[in-house]
């Protein structure tokens, strides 16, 4: 199965806290911290969510 690896490139400072609360379920804290997350629709679209905040690369097991 492939997995994410989620990168936060842009900072929380003024977005909604909708976008800020979707960052921080995704597991992501300080600007350019990285999690890797199982690529499953939920993932999908919290990333979508919040798509000009992060950048994402597949990576396999």
């Amino acid at each position: 199965m492939a997995k994410l690896k989620i990168t936060l490139t842009r900072s929380l400072i003024g977005r909604p806290e909708d976008q800020r609360a979707t960052v921080k379920a995704l597991g992501l804290g300080k600007t350019n911290s990285s999690v890797v997350q199982d690529d499953n629709a939920v993932i999908r679209g919290m990333i979508r969510k919040v798509e000009h905040l992060v950048s994402v690369i597949e990576v396999q097991d």
